[in-house]
């Protein structure tokens, strides 16, 4: 028992995010875009589901029944207890990975998701993953994996084998994982202080090494400092997961499927003359210097033909969840960023901005006759959807479903507001997913429950958490100390959200 951690860390809590990636909806227009059928979703898994707010954010948006491990007993507490509030069905485990996938009462299942655990587990670990995979994932089911690539880690994995070699070697007898986290960190500060020519060949680990400096010390000691660290490439994962009968889908980030975000027309050009399909995957993550792959697997994909893609695709309904006025005609890829043609992209808004969920077909239908092109209309909601402009809509029977499940979550999760600040998500049942919310907007929304009518009220009520949580706010840079200016500027901010943010959050049934 003394190694039932299995070289992971276990000293600090992993982080409370939320990721899409694992909302099984979003597998839908991605899917279809690659003319694969999407498996209808009734049940799932997650392994290593962290605190747990991914999985039961699904579980309670969706009528999908989730089930998931993690070994860290503390974090399974606070994913049981978000399970037994909203009553999503959700069953969560203290087990191992080679305990939980040997278990003989689990249901086989339609998606299993791995976010952030193949690159940090042991090759033990990873084999009982992968008998997993064989023997319970559906024909048809989907795999989200997660993993850092050598590509983009090349010459920052040697700095991340000194941190983690410090933390074991130099660290006094008896620090805790945070302390040991920031004396590798200053360790590995001073030595590039001296100017070492590995600084030379590779200026961008200077870059690096600030970005980590302002990162949470908990995500650091998780993402640095386990024992198993491992980036892979494409074609050494391909093989493992061939071997249990998964064929590769497609990138599960939307900006990889609109080329001219990621790769010039030289590079373009260059890929196009490799046949290999697995060797062009590996070259392209060199070409963008990917970091972190974010891949979708299917077990015996089923080919659409052309006829049945367009229906599959018109049928999707997608809601705008962004206030238009906000959006900006930029995008971001890996070559920068690029400027979108309002005349291409605010036809399309301009109809989604009613608040209603649309089905592609509807927008085809109402767009003019050079913008309604069907592949066109799908490269356009896929940079929408980068962009987090847009989600994908559950049908209304599914939505009626999962509302007394989410509105229970949401208010627990609401009510932890006045406590934290680390609680960035609620679950939407129009998307089946989270909803990224700020914890001031949190605080408004909890005051809108507890009956405060007007922004006035909201107002005073997020002041009040405020002063108990020692935080004030911050205007044109300048920290604003006084009750007046305090309240002043959250009345400026409550209103703002009155316009803008509740009318998408009611649409996204998050608020009433």
């Amino acid at each position: 028992m003394s190694n039932w951690h299995a070289g992971y860390t276990a000293e600090t809590a992993y982080t409370y995010g939320y990721y899409t990636e694992l909302n099984p909806l979003r597998i839908q227009l991605l899917l279809l875009s690659w003319g694969i059928q999407p498996p209808k979703v009734s049940t799932a898994c997650e392994l290593g589901f962290g605190q747990g707010v991914t999985v039961n954010i699904h579980a309670a948006a969706s009528c999908t029944r989730w089930y998931g491990t993690d070994f860290n007993p503390a974090q399974t507490a606070f994913a049981q207890e978000l399970a037994e509030v909203s009553g999503n069905g959700a069953v969560l485990s203290e087990q191992s990975f080679q305990d939980f996938c040997a278990r003989s009462d689990l249901p086989d299942f339609d998606f299993i998701a791995l976010h952030g655990i193949w690159s940090w587990i042991s090759p033990e670990n990873q084999a009982h993953i992968s008998d997993f995979l064989a023997r319970k994932l559906k024909p048809g089911g989907v795999l989200y994996i997660s993993y850092n690539t050598q590509a983009g880690w090349a010459a920052m994995a040697p700095i991340r084998d000194l941190m983690e070699q410090h933390s074991r070697v130099l660290s006094a007898p008896g620090q805790d994982s945070l302390t040991r986290v920031g004396s590798a960190l200053s360790f590995v500060n001073r030595m590039m202080e001296t100017k070492p020519r590995y600084l030379l060949a590779n200026p961008s680990i200077a870059l690096r090494l600030q970005q980590l400096g302002e990162q949470d010390p908990n995500y650091l000691s998780h993402e640095y400092f386990n024992h198993y660290w491992q980036p892979v490439s494409f074609s050494a994962i391909k093989p493992v997961l061939a071997g249990v009968k998964l064929e590769f889908a497609g990138s599960a980030a939307y900006p990889d499927h609109v080329a001219p975000l990621n790769f010039s027309p030289e590079h373009m050009a260059f890929l196009a003359q490799i046949p290999d399909a697995t060797f062009r995957e590996n070259t392209a993550d060199f070409l963008v210097n990917r970091q972190f792959r974010q891949d979708y697997w299917v077990k015996g994909s089923r080919k659409l033909s052309a006829h049945e893609q367009a229906a599959a695709l018109r049928a999707v309904r997608i809601l705008l969840v962004a206030p238009v006025e906000q959006i900006s005609m930029k995008v971001t890829g890996a070559l920068g960023e690029a400027d979108l043609d309002p005349a291409v992209y605010g036809p399309l808004l301009e109809l989604l901005g009613d608040g209603k969920p649309h089905t592609i077909a509807e927008l085809q239908q109402r767009l003019p006759a050079n913008l309604a092109d069907l592949g066109s209309l799908l490269q356009m909601l896929l940079v929408l959807a980068h962009k987090a402009c847009i989600s994908p809509v559950q049908d209304d029977a599914a939505i009626a479903q999962a509302g007394p499940a989410t509105a229970r979550l949401n208010r627990h999760l609401l009510g932890k507001a006045l406590g934290r600040t680390d609680l960035a998500a609620l679950a939407s049942p129009v998307t089946g997913g989270g909803v990224g919310v700020l914890h001031l907007q949190q605080l408004f929304l909890l005051a809108r429950l507890e009956g405060y009518q007007e922004a006035d009220a909201w107002a005073a009520f997020a002041w009040q958490a405020f002063r108990a949580l020692q935080q004030t706010m911050v205007r044109n840079g300048t920290v604003l100390t006084t009750d007046e200016d305090n309240l002043a500027e959250l009345a400026v901010q409550a209103e703002s959200f009155r316009i803008t943010v509740l009318p998408i959050l009611q649409a996204l049934g998050v608020a009433d």
